[in-house]
């Protein structure tokens, strides 16, 4: 059976225009809030291929979305790579043993030795591929390099990356070894998600812009467009999604052997059709706080119609759902996009 969103990421006529939204599966939904509190923790719900696979589906139930993403989070790589990690409530993930030298990068379990250690992430995968409607495609995911790289470095969360700019500028070696390590690990991650059953990959750079525009394609974008161009020659049936947020000075120079470009919310849609529109299909653009208003949702998705004609398009949001949003509303942007796209 045809998958409306692998067909869209192909540019294949669709009925309409789909839709799932970043982060679909999360807080915000009741359903989910119960079954985290049965793991336990949110690192026990990344680890449990069966609670796993049942927040991964909740949004496909609840909200009507036309694809599954595979419920984990992109630190699980670090954390196989041989680095401690712990979310901490209030605070978030921390690594107690940041990367500092070359002998703590030395250290890390590397390539297909890492990537063999999530056996959960696969599993899961399987899980989902039993219980997934055919029609429904899923999504499978990872941080871009530097994004990861952005935690094993400074430790956990940063609003100014100084640690790693730091390194950047006065350690650039050190800080593309650390990348080429990640970058191999990922590798093999995404093509065993890929052979586990998922139907779609995306490279998450959520730290993209914590790079000045010039010196973005070399600490960033060649290793994701390296990852990318290892799975397209290897499965060219699968689609790939990249995803840099924040770098609209970046899209004169995006290139690579990929299919979806996600547009950030910060970056106009149109700029981005203009530059990208006739070698990528794109995704999104919503400003996830306006699935506070249904008047302010129906808006913009018709507002994201008139730009793209239905045209190379996925819809999403430009970045992840909010914790607080209430599910109508997000049952409301999903009919929305139905709505104005039908064919």
């Amino acid at each position: 059976m045809s998958k409306i969103f692998v067909d869209a990421c192909f540019r294949k006529p669709t009925p309409y225009t789909p839709v799932w939204m970043m982060r679909q599966a999360g807080r915000y939904l009741p359903e989910y809030m119960k079954v985290r509190a049965q793991a336990g923790n949110f690192l026990n719900l990344c680890h449990n291929p069966k609670l796993a696979c049942e927040v991964t589906i909740q949004p496909l139930d609840i909200v009507g979305v036309d694809a599954a993403i595979l419920f984990s989070d992109i630190l699980v790589v670090p954390n196989e790579m041989g680095m401690h990690l712990d979310f901490i409530k209030g605070e978030g993930p921390i690594f107690k043993d940041p990367i500092v030298t070359e002998a703590d990068v030395d250290a890390l379990i590397g390539g297909e030795e890492a990537a063999s250690k999530l056996t959960y992430v696969y599993e899961t995968i399987k899980l989902l591929k039993e219980q997934l409607p055919q029609d429904k495609a899923l999504i499978g995911f990872t941080g871009a390099p530097w994004t990861l790289a952005t935690y094993m470095i400074e430790g956990q969360g940063t609003k100014t990356y100084n640690i790693c700019k730091k390194m950047m500028y006065s350690n650039p070696q050190l800080l593309h070894k650390i990348l080429k390590k990640v970058t191999e690990v990922v590798k093999f991650y995404m093509e065993k998600q890929i052979q586990a059953g998922a139907d779609v990959v995306q490279i998450f750079d959520s730290w993209a812009a914590a790079i000045e525009p010039g010196m973005y394609d070399e600490f960033s974008w060649k290793y994701m467009v390296e990852i990318a161009e290892y799975l397209k020659e290897k499965y060219p049936h699968i689609p790939v999604i990249m995803f840099p947020k924040g770098i609209p000075a970046f899209l004169d120079k995006v290139y690579g052997n990929f299919d979806v470009f996600g547009v950030d919310w910060g970056t106009p849609l149109s700029l981005a059709k203009e530059k990208l529109g006739s070698k990528y299909v794109l995704q999104g653009n919503m400003e996830p706080c306006r699935l506070y208003s249904k008047d302010a949702t129906t808006k913009c998705v018709e507002g994201i119609q008139n730009i793209m004609q239905g045209e190379g398009h996925i819809f999403n949001l430009g970045h992840g759902i909010l914790p607080d949003v209430p599910v109508e509303n997000a049952i409301h942007f999903v009919s929305e996009c139905k709505r104005v796209s039908k064919k």
